[in-house]
């Protein structure tokens, strides 16, 4: 290496100080400031202040008490969107990428976001560029698929650009940093993809949500407006009632709490996965894992330990020193992949007085890595079948009992050519055959367990490696993966179609290029399946991009855990269920408390219609509905929100939750709306009416949470009969507050009437639900099989 000088601590101060730091614009998580912002300054807030205020206008203070539930509402979602902010940062650091940087004429570990301008680094393979640097030592391969779009390896000799964001393939290189932080290639990529309206994809349930809360957000003026003059200019109401009544009737319409739930669920179940060593770099990818049906793993740090052993070698020529030719093969140098640090660890400790003229790093582009050693020959190593080419068949006989045995097995090869600039394919016709090179990988113990849990949750395994595909099947058979007899080379898959025909057909894919791991995803993703990709090296980044969510070994290359959305930092494939488990319990819990909080707004939604288009009043006080939310929807949810929940999630989430909240909402409706037909047709006072409405929700508020309780643990016991205990409670000793009064004779019979029918109501609505969904989906599948 020439000589080359870093910088001195002083340089180092001085650049930091006119802010030429490696600081990323933006950080990955929200600051303080905004977490507070966005919790405090939303839509309906500013709706619940406009509505506070309109009862303050008219002196009816106690129908304000909506405003606390709104303040602990806020208040939670800060407190956990911190707690989960804290969890993930200091994750973040653990996790942060470390290179070796030369300060003071001495090598260190820095962190990439500690690197300042003119810098010196090393970047080995796996490694992925942190700022826009130039080479002035070594020779690299470099990929730049995730900035420029295309996945060739591009050549980094002394004096070649290194772009921030790309990651190098194979070699290793010294190289000074040109611009970094908001100025680097990648940071300014982003700032314009953000100038352009940009974001970061958002799950299906969060996009149903924000759709819903726009829906309500824009419904709410209109319909709030026509309600006043209606009830004021129309039925000569007070303005008192009034503002009650439309008060209440928008409060019954905002899904209050169901945003804030979705929000603490998901920030409660990235501390959880952080807790289990996982840090989550998108709160999105949560939903992701809940509907993931199959799982691409690599072999390789996955279903085996990472680290590989060598065993000896097997000659294929006599009197060859092939002992001598693999010292100096990999002695001195610094191994790019684990292959290369097994031979190394073997072979390439002994001293050599051999001397390379030229080097060609091991790419999976062509399968080899060479040397040139000048008067002592030119010798390869890489797949046997690769190399071999048209003349595989004269190893057949040695190679097939090692791939049997599920072992990784390289060729040793004297090349009599000279070496292609660029690197290219060997003409096999110059190879001498050396020596067969087997090394072996052993099964994870918890593999066998891990795979069994994902068979029980009806998750498909796909395992893609680029090893030989027998050894990979041989590999997966042994660590219980089913189907793992149905393999196939990839390297005889040449069209998409053969490609995509496979990936539904075949479990195990071996010798599969970085280019056929994301074609493999989008074969699988275009058949509709929801695709997890696990994998811990340069070669599974393209893949773990494109993937639905990647998860990444955080003791893999660092390229890898920069792309995916979830990195193991133990780098234990076990922890997989947890995080598929955890994903499915937030969700399926989200959707099933969902279903409560859209009860209320159907039925309040339904009622404001009517009201406008009838001479009825709406009859609840904010209060009222304030009693009947907590008691039968606020409190409930939260605490389902975070129970176990294992299920795996099926169909579209905002269909799932509207499918089991229309029966509830529907019998409030038409039981309200009874209760006020009887009122209008009997004269019962309207405050009368308002008391029979109050008692009619909660008991069926009651009866729908007693549905989502089934089946009943202990918990759910415990939920039910609390919010019971609350509910009738609440209206026995809030009754003068809320305001609730005393029936009459007539008012009771409604009430009796009314209340009997409620639960053949219910039931009778849901079991059409049912029914009328499973024609549909009957009818669907009719459809379905006419096309195929």
């Amino acid at each position: 290496m020439p000589s080359i000088t870093g910088l001195t601590a002083a340089e180092v101060e001085a650049r930091r100080a006119a802010g030429q730091t490696n600081q990323p614009p933006k950080s990955q998580t929200k600051t303080t400031g905004e977490i507070v912002r966005d919790n405090v300054c939303t839509y309906f807030n500013l709706v619940f202040l406009v509505l506070a205020v309109m009862l303050a206008l008219v002196h009816s203070w106690l129908n304000m008490g909506f405003l606390g539930i709104v303040f602990w509402n806020t208040l939670i979602g800060i407190v956990q969107q911190l707690r989960a902010k804290r969890t993930i940062d200091k994750l973040t650091l653990v996790s942060a990428q470390k290179l070796r940087c030369l300060r003071d004429g001495r090598w260190c570990e820095v962190l990439s976001d500690d690197l300042v301008q003119d810098d010196v680094v090393e970047f080995g393979a796996g490694d992925q560029i942190a700022a826009d640097a130039v080479v002035l030592d070594g020779s690299a391969q470099a990929n730049e698929s995730l900035i420029t779009g295309e996945a060739r390896a591009v050549p980094k000799e002394c004096g070649a650009e290194l772009k921030s964001g790309s990651f190098l393939m194979a070699g290793r290189c010294v190289a000074r940093l040109t611009r970094v932080g908001a100025e680097s290639y990648a940071s300014r990529l982003t700032a314009e993809a953000q100038a352009d309206g940009h974001r970061v994809a958002r799950g299906e349930m969060m996009r149903s949500l924000d759709r819903l809360i726009k829906f309500i957000g824009v419904a709410l003026i209109p319909i709030g407006a026509v309600l006043i003059w209606k009830q004021h200019w129309v039925l000569d109401l007070s303005m008192k009632d009034t503002v009650d009544a439309t008060v209440a009737a928008l409060i019954g319409m905002i899904p209050e709490g169901l945003y804030l739930l979705t929000s603490v669920a998901l920030a409660v179940s990235m501390m959880r996965l952080a807790r289990r060593k996982v840090l989550t770099r998108d709160m999105n990818c949560i939903e992701t894992l809940a509907r993931v049906d199959t799982l691409c793993v690599d072999k390789t740090g996955t279903i085996t330990e990472s680290t590989m052993q060598a065993d000896d070698p097997l000659p294929l020529a006599e009197n060859t020193p092939i002992t001598e030719i693999l010292s100096a093969f990999y002695a001195g140098g610094q191994p790019d992949n684990d292959t290369a640090r097994a031979l190394t660890a073997r072979f390439g400790q002994g001293g050599t007085a051999w001397a390379a003229v030229r080097t060609i790093p091991f790419n999976t582009a062509y399968k080899y890595s060479a040397k040139d050693f000048g008067a002592q020959g030119c010798y390869v190593v890489g797949a046997p079948d690769v190399l071999a080419g048209s003349r595989a068949g004269e190893l057949d006989d040695r190679l097939t009992p090692l791939l049997a045995q599920g072992r990784r097995v390289l060729l040793l090869a004297k090349y009599s050519g000279t070496l292609p600039d660029p690197p290219a394919a060997l003409d096999p016709a110059q190879l001498e055959f050396l020596a067969l090179l087997p090394l072996q990988n052993r099964i994870r113990e918890s593999a066998p367990k891990t795979f069994r849990f994902f068979a029980k949750q009806g998750v498909k395994i796909k395992v893609i490696s680029g090893d030989d595909p027998q050894a990979v099947s041989h590999v997966a058979a042994n660590a219980g993966i089913a189907g793992a007899e149905h393999w196939v080379d990839a390297a005889t898959l040449q069209s998409e179609a053969a490609l995509a025909e496979a990936a539904e057909k075949c479990t195990v894919f071996g010798r599969v290029t970085p280019e056929q791991k994301r074609q493999l995803v989008h074969a699988l993703q275009a058949k509709g399946h929801t695709v997890a990709m696990t994998g811990d090296g340069v070669n599974d980044v393209l893949a773990l991009k494109d993937a639905d969510c990647g998860i990444a070994m955080a003791s893999g290359a660092q390229a890898a855990s920069q792309v995916a959305q979830l990195v193991l930092l133990d780098s234990d494939f076990a922890a997989l269920p947890g995080v598929v488990a955890e994903g499915r319990r937030v969700i399926n819990n989200i959707q099933r408390s969902a279903s409560l909080f859209l009860v209320k707004n159907i039925f309040s939604f339904l009622l404001s219609i009517v009201a406008l288009a009838l001479p009825l009043a709406y009859p609840f006080q904010p209060l009222q509905l304030s009693l009947v939310t907590f008691a039968t929807i606020g409190a409930p949810a939260f605490f389902l929100a975070l129970e176990p929940n294992h299920e795996l999630v099926h169909g579209k989430f905002m269909r799932n939750v509207l499918r089991k909240a229309l029966p509830g909402g529907l019998t409030d409706f038409l039981l309200v709306f009874c209760a006020q037909g009887f009122g209008y047709a009997f004269d019962i006072p309207s405050d009368m009416v308002g008391t029979i409405c109050t008692l009619v929700i909660l008991c069926v508020g009651l009866q729908i949470l007693w549905g989502v309780c089934i089946p009943f643990t202990p918990l759910h016991w415990a939920i039910w009969g609390s919010m019971t205990v609350a509910g009738v409670g609440g209206v026995f000793l809030l009754a003068r507050w809320l305001p609730l009064v005393r029936l009459d004779l007539g008012g009771t019979l409604v009430l009796v009437v009314l209340l009997a029918l409620s639960a053949p109501t219910l039931a009778g609505l849901v079991f059409m639900g049912e029914r009328l969904h499973g024609m549909v989906n009957d009818w669907k599948n009719k459809k379905a099989r006419k096309h195929v």
